[in-house]
């Protein structure tokens, strides 16, 4: 095997196209995103992702790092290039890098290409904004076992490099998928799957809920909550009880209690 292509220029044209793909539009275009950090790509690849570009730098990379990811790779289309620290540097998206970065094609699309189970657990966020809290939704989610995450009116995209970081990878682990709220509800209405809907405006407490069938989990964003559409929809409308000042919890830590109360019922 030769030794890999050495790009040594920051403004080598090969790097500024995969720096590109830090914007929405790019990765929406040409249906790619960017992985960075070892462990976050060592889970996609645990995942079945395969990636079309590995960018390595040596000098930044985890003793062993190297030579291990380019042999998981190997025998496959994965092209693998390494860069000098600077140029690396130039072309990472977050600070202190450590020297791994990937290419790999977005996969994922809408829930009509989901497969559920009968008894699904789904989480669904409507309008999040942050890639670290959908990120943090994820990493929630493989942790727990849920069927599937949807996002409903994203304002983030889940090729976004920061919505991978935050997940840790498991954006590749756990099934997605992207739409309308309308369409969402629909879908899940559909395949008959109630939705529960999180709301401190609620009587109910989210733990006298069954959720030991399909059931979907909503949760909205911190500033506004769930929409009316959604609320209107759902079959159960639930609060997290709060004792404190603060009118709202963060939308992943909502997230990770009730997805947990269904874990609890579930057995």
């Amino acid at each position: 095997m030769s030794d890999p292509l050495l790009i040594t220029s920051p403004a080598n044209a090969r790097l500024k196209a995969v720096a590109g793909l830090r914007r929405r539009r790019v990765r929406d275009r040409e249906r790619r995103t960017l992985v960075e950090g070892h462990d976050e790509l060592s889970l996609a690849l645990d995942a079945g992702v395969v990636p079309e570009l590995l960018l390595l730098c040596p000098e930044l990379a985890p003793p062993g790092a190297v030579a291990a990811l380019t042999d998981r790779v190997a025998g496959g289309p994965t092209e693998v290039v390494h860069a000098t620290r600077a140029a690396f540097e130039k072309t990472a998206y977050r600070e202190g890098p450590d020297g791994v970065l990937a290419v790999v094609q977005a996969s994922w699309g809408g829930p009509g290409d989901l497969t559920l189970p009968p008894d699904a657990l789904v989480l669904v966020g409507e309008g999040i904004e942050k890639p670290g809290n959908l990120g943090a939704m994820l990493r929630t989610a493989d942790a727990a076992g849920v069927d599937a995450v949807l996002a409903a009116d994203p304002v983030t995209d889940w090729g976004n490099p920061n919505t991978v970081r935050a997940s840790k990878g498991t954006v590749f682990s756990v099934p997605v998928a992207a739409d309308g709220t309308t369409a969402t509800l629909d879908w899940l209405e559909g395949h008959g799957i109630p939705v529960v809907a999180a709301t401190p405006e609620a009587d109910l407490a989210h733990t006298e809920v069954d959720y030991r069938g399909p059931v979907a989990i909503a949760v909205g964003t911190e500033q506004t909550g769930l929409t009316d559409e959604v609320l209107r929809r759902a079959a159960y409308r639930v609060r997290i009880p709060m004792v404190g000042r603060a009118n709202s919890l963060n939308v992943a830590t909502s997230a990770a209690i009730l997805v947990y109360e269904a874990v609890r019922q579930r057995g």
